[in-house]
C-alpha cells in the first residue's frame, strides 16, 4: 500500500495475509490522512504532558504533596457553569458492562441488556496490532448489524436492543509502534480515537447516538484539554458538529482525584461524566507515593475497599462535582464471574456485587459497572430500587459534601493486614495476567475474577512497595527480595501443577516471570507495566 511521505508501518504485512487485509480495511488513505495530521498537530503537546508528569512525580519524590490547585481556584467556585446536556444514549447508564471488542464479547456485551458498553481498546484488550485494528473493524460491523460469532456449535448473533458504546482508546502514555510518522511511533490515544471516529463516527450519528469515549489515565486537567482541543480539530476534520463527540473522564489516578471540576471544565462541551476506577486508582497512590514511607503502605489488595476512608472520600467527591456541574458519575466495576459449580461461592459473591451497587446507588452515583452479562440484572435491580422511573440522579446534588486534600491523602487509616497470603495472591495473579497478556488476552478469569491490567499493576506494585519498604508481615517474616523470588518461584511451581507439564511448557511463562520479577524486585519503580510489557510483543 502507498503511504504518504514520513509515514511507515513497521508489522511484515508480506507474512500475514490476515493481518495485510486489516491493514487495508481500517488504516485506509483517508484515515492515514487524518492520523498523520493528528499526531503532527498534538504529539508534541503530548510529548511535553508525558514531561510533566514526570516533573510533578519528581517533586512528589522529593517530599511534596497533592493539593487543589490554587491556580484552578476560580474555576471550582464558579457556580455558572455546567457541561453540555447528556448526548442521546448516554442519559440512562444504570448498568454499563465492560469488555474487549473481540466478536463474541462485542456480540454478548451489546445483548447483556445494560445501558452502555464500555468498549475496551485499552485495560482489557492487548495491543497486537491485529487485535487494534479488528476490534475496530468489530465495532464497525456491529453497528451495521454485519456482526456474527460461532463457537462450540453456538451461533451469536445481535438482538433488536443493544447497548449504547462508549469506547476506551489506550492512555497517552502509550504508543501505537506499528504506525510510524516522521520517525516517531504514533500515540495510541490518538489512533484509537481517531480510526473509531472515522469508520463508525458518521453511522453512529445516522443510528440516532454518537461517537462516545471513555478516557483513561489522564493526570491532569491539562490533559483533558488536549483531549478536548482534539476533539475540535477532528470534528472538523471529518465534518460533523462541534461537541457531537462525548467523553467520560476514568479519575483513576491520584493526582485527576485533586483536579475533577478542572477536568470537567475543560471538556465540558464534550464531557459526560466520571468514573470511579479502584485498582488504577490504588495503584496510583503507590507510585505517586512511592517514596513517601508508611503513610502510604497500603493492606492486602482486597482489604482495601470502597469504604476506606480515602476511598471513600474520593467517591462522594466525584459524585457530589459531577451533579453540581450537571454530569454523569459512574460507579466502579463489579469483576466477579458467576461459579456455577459452587452455588455457595456464588451467593456469596453476588451479595458482595449486590452491596457494593447497592452503597454506589444510595451515594447518588447514576450507574455502576459490571464484568460479565450475569451480573447485568443485579446491578440493574439495585439502581432500578433506586432511580424507579427517573435516568439517573442528576438532580441529587450532595450539597452537603465538603471532602478536603487531607482526607483524599488519609491513606494510613486504612484498615487491614499485610499478609503472606496476600503476597502470594498479588504473585500469582500477575504471573497468570501477565502471561495471558503476552499471548493476547487482556481480559482474563483469575480465582472468580474478570482481571485487567489495572489488577496486575496493583499486585506488582505492592510486592514493589512491600519489598522496597521491609515490611513485616502478619507472620512476622520480613518482605525482601529474596522472599520475593522465592515466592515467585513457589507460585509459579503451583501453576505448572495445575496446568500440568505439557501446558506449562507451551505457555510462554518464562517471559511473563522474568518481566513481573523485573518490576516487582526492581529499585526505582516502574511507571507502567504495560510499556515493557508492549516492548516485548511483536
Amino acid at each position: 500500500m502507498k503511504l504518504p511521505d514520513g509515514v511507515s508501518i513497521t508489522a511484515d504485512l508480506e507474512a500475514d495475509t490476515e493481518l495485510r487485509e486489516l491493514v487495508e480495511a481500517v488504516l485506509t488513505p483517508p484515515a492515514i490522512d487524518v492520523l498523520v495530521s493528528l499526531h503532527r498537530e498534538f504529539n508534541p503537546r503530548r510529548l511535553q504532558l508525558l514531561a510533566a508528569r514526570a516533573e510533578r512525580s519528581a517533586l512528589l519524590d522529593a517530599g511534596g504533596t497533592l493539593d487543589f490547585l490554587p491556580e484552578t481556584l476560580a474555576v471550582r467556585e464558579d457556580p455558572s457553569w455546567r457541561v453540555a446536556d447528556p448526548a442521546p444514549g448516554l442519559v440512562d447508564r444504570r448498568v454499563e458492562i465492560t469488555g474487549p471488542t473481540d466478536q463474541k464479547m462485542t456480540i454478548n456485551a451489546l445483548n447483556s441488556g445494560a445501558k452502555v458498553w464500555l468498549a475496551d481498546l485499552e485495560d482489557a484488550n492487548t495491543p497486537l496490532f491485529v487485535n487494534m485494528l479488528s476490534g475496530q473493524r468489530n465495532l464497525r460491523r456491529a453497528i451495521t448489524g454485519d456482526i456474527d460469532f460461532e463457537s462450540g456449535g453456538k451461533a451469536y448473533v445481535l438482538g433488536d436492543e443493544i447497548a449504547t458504546i462508549v469506547v476506551r482508546p489506550r492512555g497517552w502514555h502509550l504508543t501505537e509502534k506499528h504506525v510510524v510518522i516522521d520517525g516517531e511511533p504514533m500515540s495510541g490515544s490518538l489512533f484509537d480515537f481517531a480510526l473509531y471516529l472515522l469508520h463508525c463516527g458518521q453511522l453512529q450519528i445516522d443510528a440516532g447516538r454518537g461517537p462516545y469515549y471513555y478516557l483513561p489515565k489522564m493526570e491532569s486537567h491539562l490533559e483533558a484539554r488536549l483531549w478536548n482541543d482534539v476533539f475540535v480539530a477532528a470534528q472538523e476534520a471529518v465534518g460533523i458538529a462541534r461537541g457531537t463527540i462525548r467523553a467520560t473522564c476514568l479519575i483513576e489516578t491520584y493526582p485527576a482525584a485533586f483536579e475533577m471540576q478542572e477536568i470537567l471544565y475543560e471538556l465540558r462541551e464534550h464531557s459526560s461524566g466520571l468514573n470511579a476506577g479502584r485498582w488504577d486508582y490504588l495503584f496510583s497512590v503507590i507510585k505517586k507515593f512511592r517514596g513517601a514511607g508508611r503513610d502510604y503502605l497500603l493492606p492486602d489488595r482486597n482489604a482495601v475497599t470502597m469504604t476506606a476512608p480515602f476511598m471513600r472520600a474520593y467517591t462522594e467527591l466525584l459524585v457530589s462535582t459531577c451533579h453540581q456541574r450537571g454530569a454523569h458519575a459512574i460507579g466502579g466495576m463489579a469483576a466477579a464471574i458467576p461459579n456455577r459449580r459452587d452455588p455457595e461461592a456464588n451467593d456469596a459473591a453476588m451479595a458482595k456485587v449486590r452491596a457494593d451497587k447497592t452503597r454506589e446507588a444510595g451515594d447518588g452515583f447514576d450507574g455502576s459497572w459490571v464484568a460479565h452479562p450475569d451480573l447485568v440484572p443485579i446491578c440493574r435491580e439495585v439502581f432500578d430500587a433506586v432511580l424507579g422511573e427517573r435516568p439517573n440522579q442528576l438532580d441529587r446534588t450532595r450539597d452537603e459534601v465538603h471532602v478536603t486534600a487531607a482526607e483524599l491523602l488519609d491513606v494510613k487509616s486504612t484498615p487491614g493486614e499485610i499478609t503472606e497470603a496476600g503476597l502470594r495472591a498479588n504473585v500469582s495473579v500477575g504471573l497468570q495476567y501477565l502471561q495471558a497478556w503476552l499471548r493476547g488476552s487482556g481480559a482474563v478469569a483469575i480465582n472468580g475474577l474478570m482481571e485487567d491490567a489495572a489488577t496486575a499493576e496493583i499486585s506488582r506494585s505492592q510486592v514493589w512497595q512491600w519489598q522496597s519498604m521491609g515490611v513485616e508481615l502478619s507472620s512476622g517474616e520480613t518482605v525482601t527480595k529474596e522472599l520475593v523470588n522465592r515466592v515467585i518461584d513457589e507460585e509459579l511451581a503451583t501453576i505448572a501443577a495445575t496446568v500440568g507439564d505439557e501446558a506449562f511448557a507451551a505457555g510462554g511463562w518464562d517471559a511473563a516471570t522474568e518481566l513481573y520479577r523485573e518490576l516487582a524486585t526492581a529499585k526505582e519503580f516502574g511507571e507502567f507495566l504495560t510499556v515493557p510489557a508492549y516492548e516485548r510483543m511483536p
